[in-house]
């Protein structure tokens, strides 16, 4: 009998552990509060992150991170991505020796500039043999719905992107493998920075021709860091690339889509976080994002001028004329190395 542990109740984890348990695999879903993890195991639901969808029989919810850790064939990681690292020393001790680790958030960590692979591996040593990351055009509440969506599982082991592939995959959630962890796990991040631009354009009325071109400018943006830091370029032309920040960026079920909007209309960053159980990784991605861009020496002009809207009180009016103005650039520039 297959078992599986999801670590974070937020909408991404309840949704995942709620498609394994519908294939009838024994899931226990973690939710740290006790109060709430009790609450969701009687009403068999997550009211606040994922009203409306019912868990099935399968699939249980615990406070004891070691019930849900202990003796599971696979463990998805699903937390925020600057709590990934607490989470993951929480678990430690009952971690088993085989079980496959799946990391499916998307971020950046901003003390230290790590993806989220690198401090599984630094918190769990000798996981790296069995870890995997997940990533995709993937909004929740679609997926939670049954409507139809694909992602892609990178891993450096094709065993075990084969592996979890197969636990994954349903009828309506197509899994493809890959062995592109930085590309697909970068992709995954930046979309969101590139998704808070896309709620600009909608809340300001700027058109469809200046979102089209704003997403291919922020894909761009993303493939020059991502090629930059060792990815496989066609990455970007997948799933975790242009799929993921075509959904993150056209819908309104996207919570950094939504932060945009909302910026645009005036409100402040502080009030709409305050007012929003859900985490929008983008606005933390955006500082890391810069810092690590520094690294390797990419220019990111999408990313520079969000990250003075969002923490030094920029007009978002006023940025969009600004990018638009910039030296004219060979479009190729920084994905191609002739260029």
């Amino acid at each position: 009998m297959v078992a599986v542990g999801v670590i974070g109740s937020g909408a991404w984890g309840t949704t995942l552990a709620r498609l394994l348990a519908g294939k009838g695999i024994e899931t226990t879903l973690w939710e740290h509060q006790p109060e709430r993890a009790r609450a969701m195991q009687e009403q068999r639901e997550n009211t606040l992150f994922l009203p409306g969808f019912r868990f099935p029989a399968s699939l249980r919810v615990t406070a004891d991170i070691a019930q849900a850790t202990r003796a599971q064939e696979m463990l998805l990681l699903v937390t925020p991505s600057q709590r990934l690292r607490e989470n993951l020393r929480l678990l430690a001790p009952t971690l088993g020796p085989g079980t496959l680790l799946v990391n499916c958030s998307k971020g950046i960590e901003i003390s230290t500039l790590k993806r989220m692979s690198e401090i599984i591996c630094e918190e769990l040593p000798n996981v790296h043999q069995r870890l995997a990351s997940l990533s995709g055009p993937n909004l929740s509440r679609e997926v939670a719905d049954e409507k139809p969506t694909a992602a892609v599982v990178a891993s450096n082991t094709p065993e075990v992107a084969l592996r979890a592939r197969a636990l994954l995959t349903t009828e309506h959630f197509r899994v493809y493998n890959s062995d592109d962890v930085v590309g697909v796990e970068l992709g995954g991040a930046l979309k969101n920075i590139i998704a808070i631009g896309a709620g600009f354009n909608d809340g300001m009325g700027f058109g469809e021709n200046a979102k089209a071109a704003f997403i291919t400018r922020g894909l761009a943006e993303i493939s020059r860091l991502g090629i930059a830091a060792g990815a496989n370029p066609l990455t970007f032309a997948g799933l975790a690339g242009i799929g993921d920040l075509i959904a993150t960026c056209a819908s309104p079920l996207s919570r950094n889509q939504q932060l945009g909007r909302r910026l645009a209309a005036g409100e402040k960053l502080d009030e709409i976080l305050a007012s929003t159980h859900s985490v929008a990784e983008g606005v933390s991605t955006t500082r890391a994002a810069l810092k690590f861009a520094e690294r390797y020496g990419v220019e990111m002009p999408i990313t520079r001028q969000l990250s003075l809207v969002l923490f030094e009180g920029l007009d978002p009016h006023k940025a969009v004329p600004e990018l638009m103005m910039r030296d004219p650039k060979h479009e190729l520039q920084g994905m191609n190395e002739d260029r």
